[in-house]
């Protein structure tokens, strides 16, 4: 590439990166504000948290066909 267009190519990814961390500030503020107190780390801990329980049901489910 070229200089310009390595100049550009960073200038479109700092924008991108600008965007994506204002997106994560949004809905860390959300999670805060729904009583995750650590807001996105919390968020996740409780997705995962779900998700290992569907996991375990479901399995659980499988388990009893047999």
């Amino acid at each position: 590439m070229q200089y310009q267009q390595l100049v550009k190519r960073v200038a479109q990814l700092e924008s991108l990166n600008d965007q994506l961390l204002s997106e994560l500030q949004f809905l860390d503020e959300i999670a805060r504000e729904l009583g995750f107190a650590e807001g996105i780390k919390s968020l996740k801990s409780a997705a995962k948290e779900l998700l290992d329980e569907q996991r375990d049901s479901y399995g659980s489910d499988e388990e009893k066909k047999q």
